[in-house]
């Protein structure tokens, strides 16, 4: 399984999730995941709230267009980011091995 995975225009991220963070940020490759820090805690899905927040501004999508597939209440989570506008550095390496 691909932590980042290109589907036609779309992207399929698997992701690590690590809540209560000191900063939000793509950390890098966690075993087979996208390991991503945030600072909210995972109680009541403010974790998940403040990732699809995050995601949304880093690929600059609306956050009403991510779908979060898989790992609601759950750290390892499958994420589908329609047509993203920008893709972070950190991803476009990745995407490119």
């Amino acid at each position: 399984m691909l932590a980042v995975e290109k589907i036609g225009e779309d992207l399929r991220l698997r992701i690590f999730l690590q809540p209560k963070a000191s900063r939000d940020q793509i950390v890098g490759l966690h075993d087979d995941e996208l390991k991503i820090t945030i600072t909210a805690p995972p109680i009541d899905g403010k974790a998940n709230a403040h990732l699809l927040k995050f995601l949304s501004k880093t690929f600059k999508v609306p956050k009403s267009a991510i779908i979060l597939e898989k790992g609601e209440l759950n750290r390892h989570k499958q994420i589908l980011i329609p047509a993203p506008k920008m893709i972070p550095d950190e991803l476009s390496t990745l995407l490119k091995s």
